[in-house]
């Protein structure tokens, strides 16, 4: 089993969830999130005064797959989430050694 974290673009997360959703997977869980990489941030204006922007918005995407397709879930993730651009995220793959349910107390 493993922890698939992707980190992308807000508007992106629709594309992501379709993408996965193809793949029977329906359970995610997204946050908001700040932060920044090769992008940087930029500058903007704001009642006529400018300031710098250096954490930028970014989604967090994540959910939990069995090994055998672990693979086909990055390339669906990176497929739609992919602009070509600077700033398109992250993905990261952790393994898990098992969940727990709070409502049945089953352990996998």
């Amino acid at each position: 089993m493993k922890l698939i974290k992707a980190i992308v673009r807000p508007n992106k997360v629709d594309e992501v969830k379709e993408a996965l959703g193809k793949l029977s997977i329906s359970g995610m869980t997204v946050t908001e999130v700040r932060g920044h990489g090769k992008q940087k941030g930029h500058t903007a204006v704001y009642r006529g005064k400018e300031y710098n922007v250096s954490l930028l918005p970014k989604m967090e995407i994540e959910v939990v797959v069995s090994d055998g397709i672990v693979d086909e879930t990055i390339r669906a993730i990176i497929q739609a989430a992919r602009t070509g651009e600077i700033g398109d995220g992250r993905v990261f793959v952790r393994r898990e050694r098992s969940h727990l349910s709070p409502r049945t107390k089953d352990s996998r």
